[in-house]
């Protein structure tokens, strides 16, 4: 079973990454089967956030009783020292713990530091005295930010999109916290649905030189947690049939496309971005028929009355034009409706 050093964390986790996003979206009771499953099987790190819904208090009901025997990252979407300590204490609830091993600033447009306006990092480092958590991390889609984060040395661990569709800055944000010793937590490892092989996925994370990569895939079905399982007994071989696939999946993908991060989200015309702006590639990648329903019809419609106010692209980590692909989604979609 391989394991990745986070860096100057010390901490040693599994390669199979438990993301927690994805059970907000389950019962309680299917939740923690998948999360206790994931642990036995010898999964050990679990990351959440308190912005995801009832995630916490899902791995909070999980791992009462085995919260010794894991590792927990969460985050926070504070912008004052004071909604942090907030958020902080009510983590430890959710999560019914007295210590959050890594918790991170969950994705921000500045790279909080101390003696800033925010007084979050310094807020970060009173709750790690205090022992209520052991490392800062930071979370970020913004090159600029992660790699502001990097050189500041204030950060022991960074989350930040990586997958075998990343672009050579991308590639370099992860040789730059090896370099660093800072650790490296690959988030949308699977491109946000868009990577539908996860043998390919799993292979490419697994190379020698991504040692130091933790990837978190996000788990809602057991049978998706039944194929990373799978692999920490028979790893798959980036041979030359997976290698064709992961070629075949740049080809496609290159370019300009939503990730599906849903940092532009809510909209103020109640348009689904996260997904509407990728439409054409779900279709392209994924069987057509349900989103093809009148509910999505309904829900791409609603492309009809962007605003133009800017809202999505200001807040766009990747600096899409997001209502240029609404539009251009929208038009390709209509097509398949004929």
């Amino acid at each position: 079973m391989d394991k990745v050093i986070l860096g100057k964390t010390g901490i040693e986790v599994n390669k199979n990454g438990f993301g927690a996003l994805p059970i907000q979206r389950i019962t309680k009771k299917e939740a923690v089967y998948l999360l206790q499953k994931a642990f036995y099987n010898g999964i050990n790190y679990f990351d959440t956030a308190r912005a995801y819904s009832d995630s916490e208090e899902k791995l909070g009901a999980a791992f009462e009783y085995t919260r010794d025997k894991i590792v927990i990252s969460t985050k926070t979407a504070a912008q004052t020292a004071e909604d942090m300590w907030k958020d902080l204490e009510e983590s430890l609830t959710k999560l019914k713990t007295d210590y959050i091993d890594i918790y991170q600033f969950h994705n921000p447009a500045f790279c909080p530091k101390p003696g800033d306006e925010s007084g979050l990092y310094d807020a970060a480092l009173e709750a790690k005295k205090q022992g209520k958590i052991r490392h800062i991390g930071i979370t970020n889609h913004r090159i600029a930010v992660a790699k502001e984060a990097i050189q500041s040395g204030l950060y022991e661990t960074l989350q930040f999109p990586f997958s075998y569709l990343a672009s050579d800055t991308d590639l370099e944000i992860v040789e730059e916290c090896k370099a660093a010793d800072m650790g490296f937590i690959a988030m949308k490892g699977l491109a946000g649905g868009l990577i539908h092989n996860s043998a390919c996925a799993y292979a490419f994370m697994a190379q020698p030189q991504f040692a130091h990569v933790a990837p978190i895939w996000g788990v809602q079905r057991e049978s998706e947690l039944d194929e990373f399982l799978s692999y920490q007994v028979c790893p798959p071989a980036l041979d030359g049939n997976l290698l064709a696939e992961i070629e075949k999946d740049k080809k496609q993908l290159s370019g300009d496309f939503c990730r599906g991060c849903g940092y532009c989200m809510p909209c103020p015309a109640g348009i689904e971005i996260n997904n509407c702006a990728r439409m054409s590639l779900m279709l392209r990648r994924a069987p057509q028929e349900g989103w093809l329903s009148k509910e999505w019809q309904e829900k791409m419609k609603k492309i009809e009355n962007c605003l133009h106010c800017g809202h999505c692209m200001s807040k766009c980590p990747y600096g899409l034009n997001t209502p240029d692909l609404l539009a251009k989604n929208y038009e390709d979609y209509k097509t398949f409706l004929k």
